[in-house]
């Protein structure tokens, strides 16, 4: 594969890691996605015990959780009227992986 092609490939990596990376970005979100981390895929967290590890507002974590949810990196599962969050362990982050993959290939011609 010639460098155009490369950089064509990378160039859609990054198109389709967008709404990945803008989701994960933000340190809010990372730090929510740190706690939900903690726990057990299967079981996940509600918005109230994210809210006390992250001492964010709960409209806070409410607003996070939905661009994190949009982005397809975390799940959630409703019990009667909870909802449980947690990390989808099936998520795009394969496509991050890709992207730095496809990088690295690149970069390494120079090296």
């Amino acid at each position: 594969m010639n460098k155009e092609e490369q950089l064509n490939n990378i160039k859609e990596d990054f198109i389709n890691s967008q709404k990945i990376l803008q989701a994960i970005g933000d340190e809010t979100r990372q730090s929510i996605l740190l706690v939900l981390m903690r726990t057990d895929c299967q079981t996940g967290l509600r918005v109230g015990e994210i809210t006390e590890q992250t001492h964010l507002s709960r409209p806070a974590v409410s607003h996070h959780l939905k661009i994190l949810r949009d982005a397809g990196v975390i799940l959630m599962r409703k019990e009667g009227t909870m909802n449980f969050y947690f990390i989808n362990i099936h998520s795009k982050i394969g496509l991050l992986k890709n992207l730095v993959t496809d990088i690295d290939k690149f970069m390494g011609d120079f090296y």
